[in-house]
């Protein structure tokens, strides 16, 4: 390789030259060029934006804290555990508030409405700590539901520390408060850090009752608007999606419209399944693997494949 526009190598032991005045410059005209088409300032000030890497230290705190014998440190002991717990979270919300105000900040900039009051951020915050019980008490019937529902588990130890459903409805449990916080982007980041860990896909948006249970999981995919009620358990690759998108007069898709399924008390959704729209699951349905659903289904239904041209439901009327 050459230097610049030198064909000469450079020598044995010479440091090379990568020519980074150039690459430092273009760089900085690209990083112009966006703000100026988003509209963004150049004001020399800091970081406008929530942290993903703190964001991953704050969940692994959270998480931690709400199973600290379990997902704390390897030398924690019973004697000392509410000192770890209450450390931990007084680190981790500590660490959350300064991501909380970029946030606040940055939607006020972009709202027009001025700087955000930092002691919202603080409010915000104290209602997350303030949840975190209920919320470990969810997640508890989230844990036993994962352990009843599969025969290959031999303890609820075992699920908590290994089942990749469980680590992506801690995560979702905590980015839905987020999300109910009006703090969406954090919600994004805590939604993404599980799915990138484990493939399952949850909106943040998305309300899940309690004893919900993803098995395998993979490929999962659950929409923003999704409403699941309790007891659900759901198999690999299955799509809770949107049928279509409704645009506006000047071809923007339209936000925050329900669009995705309504799940709900005890259904069962096998591998593969694709559910699409805002069309209701009654209570007790079970849907079979690979099935392609756009219509709504009434309680107790079996949703499955057909075999022929036969009706595609056992034990319920045609969907």
């Amino acid at each position: 390789m050459t230097t610049r526009d030198d064909p000469k190598r450079a020598g044995p032991g010479s440091p090379p030259d990568w020519d980074l005045d150039r690459v430092v410059a273009e760089l900085r005209s690209a990083r112009h060029r966006w703000r100026e088409s988003q509209n963004r300032s150049r004001d020399g000030g800091g970081r406008e934006l929530p942290s993903r890497a703190v964001i991953q230290e704050v969940v692994t705190a959270l998480c931690g804290a709400l199973f600290p014998m379990r997902l704390g440190p390897p030398d924690l002991r019973h004697d000392t555990e509410d000192r770890y717990v209450g450390r931990t979270l007084d680190a981790a919300l500590t660490a959350l508030l300064p991501q909380v105000v970029l946030e606040l900040r940055h939607n006020a900039r972009r709202s027009g409405s001025g700087e955000s009051d930092e002691a919202h951020a603080i409010a915000l915050v104290g209602r997350l700590a303030s949840e975190l019980p209920q919320l470990r008490a969810v997640l508890d019937t989230d844990i036993l539901a994962a352990f009843r529902g599969d025969p290959a588990a031999r303890s609820v130890d075992e699920v908590l520390l290994c089942y990749p459903g469980v680590l992506a409805i801690t995560h979702h449990r905590l980015a839905h408060v987020l999300w109910r916080l009006d703090v969406p982007l954090l919600a994004r980041i805590v939604a993404e850090l599980a799915h990138t860990a484990t493939g399952i896909d949850i909106h943040p948006g998305a309300t899940i009752g309690p004893s919900f249970f993803i098995d395998h999981g993979t490929g999962v995919v659950i929409g923003e608007t999704t409403v699941i009620g309790e007891r659900v358990r759901l198999y690999q690759a299955v799509t809770l999606g949107a049928k279509h998108f409704p645009s506006d007069e000047d071809g923007s898709l339209k936000k925050g419209l329900p669009r995705h399924p309504i799940v709900e008390d005890d259904v069962v959704i096998y591998a593969g399944a694709t559910i699409l729209g805002r069309i209701t699951i009654g209570r007790g349905a079970t849907i079979g693997g690979n099935v392609w659903l756009t219509r709504s289904v009434p309680p107790g239904s079996r949703v499955m494949q057909a075999r022929s041209q036969d009706a595609t439901t056992e034990g319920g009327p045609d969907t």
